[in-house]
C-alpha cells in the first residue's frame, strides 16, 4: 500500500467489492499502520497507509484523508465505526466526526475486525471460525488481546478460546524488551531464580523479579506476538528490539535457515476453559538454549509446534460448532512460514484456510474490517 496521502490522482489504495451494499459507512482504522475506508453501495474504499497515530503529522493527515476521501466519492457517511480502545486517536477523531455530523457511532473489537476484514475479502456473509493473531488489541474484558479464536457472524462475534495468558513485566515496554516476556515465562513456570544469571546483562532484571514476585505492573496478555516475543528472549535471538516485530521476523528467519522439524510432542495443552497453552514448549526452549545453544533449532521447534497446537485447536472449535472455513487474520499472518504451515495442518484436517488476499493481514485492514460489521449490523437491524 501506498504511504502517500489521498490526491485526486490517487484517491485510494484499494478498493473492495463487498458481498452486499449498505448505507455508507466512514469507518476510521486502529492506532499501528491506520487506514480510513469509506464504502459506497457494495464498495469499500481503502486510503493509502497513513500510518501509526502517534505523530501530530499523522493525525493531520487522519483528518485530511477522511474529508478528501468523501469529496472525491462524493459521499456523506451515514455511520461511523472505529476500535474499541477509548484511548486510540482514530476512536476520538470517530467520535467527534459522529457528533458534528449528528451520526451513529459504533465500536468494533480489533479481533472482530480482523477476522471480518478477511469475511469481505473472500465475500463471506455466513458465520465463520476466525484466528485472530497479532501484538495486541483492547478485548472486550479490557485486557490485551492477540491470540484469539473467534466465532464470527456478520455483526456478532463469541470469543471461544484464547492463547494461556502471559505476564508483561513492566506492561507495554516489554513489548519492546522481549527479555521481559521471557522473564515472565520463567516465573510462571516456577524458575523465577533464573532471571537474573540469564539476563545478568540487563540492568532492570533485579527490579524484574521484585515486580513479578509482588504483582505490580505485571498485566497479562494473551498475544500471539507477546508469544514470538518471549520465545525469542528465552532463545536469546533478541533481547531489545529497536523495531516492531523484529523479535518475531529474526526467529522466522532462523527457522527458515534450520529447516523442517517435527512438532514437539506434547508441546502445548488446551485447558478445559479452552486456552491454548504453549508452555511445555517455553520450557523446551529454555533447556535447548542451555544445552546446545542452538537458536535456529529452537526457532524451527517453535515454529512447527505452534502450528500443530494451533490447527488442533481449531480443529476441535470447528468439529463442534459444525463449520468448515477458518479466517486468519493478524499481523502474525505476515510470518509466511506459519501461515504455510497452519494452512496445510488445517487442510490435512479437512478444514479451509481463509487468508488475507488485497488487503495485509495486519492493522492497515482493521478500517475495512470495521466497516463491515457496520454494513451488516445496519442492515440487520438500525444502528442508534
Amino acid at each position: 500500500m501506498s504511504k502517500h496521502p489521498i490526491t485526486l490522482d490517487n484517491p485510494v489504495a484499494t478498493i473492495i467489492t463487498l458481498p452486499c451494499a449498505g448505507p455508507s459507512v466512514l469507518a476510521c482504522g486502529a492506532w499501528l499502520k491506520n487506514t480510513v475506508c469509506i464504502t459506497r453501495e457494495n464498495k469499500a474504499y481503502i486510503s493509502p497507509l497513513i500510518g501509526d497515530l502517534d505523530s501530530a503529522e499523522a493525525r493531520q493527515t487522519l483528518d485530511h484523508t477522511v474529508e478528501h476521501l468523501c469529496q472525491v466519492l462524493k459521499v456523506q457517511p451515514k455511520v461511523v465505526a472505529h476500535d474499541l480502545h477509548p484511548d486510540f486517536y482514530s476512536t476520538q477523531f470517530a467520535s467527534a466526526y459522529a457528533a458534528q455530523h449528528h451520526l451513529p457511532l459504533l465500536a468494533v473489537q480489533h479481533h472482530h475486525a480482523h477476522i471480518a476484514a478477511i469475511c469481505a475479502e473472500h465475500q463471506i456473509t455466513h458465520a465463520v471460525l476466525g484466528l485472530a493473531l497479532d501484538g495486541v488489541g483492547l478485548g472486550t474484558d479490557n485486557t490485551p488481546w492477540g491470540g484469539e479464536l473467534l466465532r464470527v457472524d456478520g455483526s456478532q462475534f463469541q470469543r471461544l478460546g484464547h492463547l494461556a495468558p502471559l505476564l508483561m513485566p513492566g506492561g507495554d515496554r516489554a513489548a519492546r524488551e522481549p527479555w521481559r516476556m521471557a522473564a515472565g515465562v520463567l516465573f510462571q513456570l516456577n524458575r523465577g531464580d533464573e532471571i537474573i544469571p540469564r539476563f545478568s546483562d540487563q540492568p532492570a532484571a533485579a527490579t524484574v523479579v521484585t515486580m513479578l514476585q509482588r504483582g505490580l505492573n505485571c498485566p497479562t496478555t494473551s498475544s500471539m506476538g507477546r508469544l514470538f516475543d518471549a520465545a525469542a528472549g528465552l532463545l536469546g535471538v533478541s533481547r531489545i528490539q529497536i523495531h516492531e516485530a523484529q523479535a518475531a521476523i529474526q526467529l522466522q528467519q532462523l527457522a527458515e535457515q534450520y529447516g523442517p522439524v517435527a512438532a514437539l510432542a506434547n508441546g502445548y495443552r488446551i485447558t478445559e476453559e479452552n486456552e491454548l497453552d504453549f508452555s511445555p514448549l517455553l520450557s523446551e526452549l529454555i533447556d535447548c538454549s542451555q544445552k546446545n545453544n542452538d537458536a535456529a533449532y529452537g526457532a524451527a521447534l517453535f515454529h512447527a509446534t505452534l502450528a500443530t497446537g494451533l490447527a488442533e485447536w481449531v480443529k476441535m472449535a470447528a468439529t463442534r460448532h459444525k463449520m468448515v472455513q477458518i479466517a486468519l487474520g493478524g499481523g502474525c499472518f505476515h510470518n509466511e512460514m506459519l501461515l504455510k504451515t497452519l494452512e496445510d495442518q488445517l487442510y490435512s484436517r479437512q478444514c479451509q484456510a481463509l487468508s488475507a488476499w488485497q488487503m495485509p493481514p495486519n492493522d492497515s485492514a482493521i478500517s475495512l474490517g470495521q466497516a463491515w460489521v457496520a454494513i451488516q449490523k445496519s442492515l440487520a437491524s438500525p444502528i442508534d
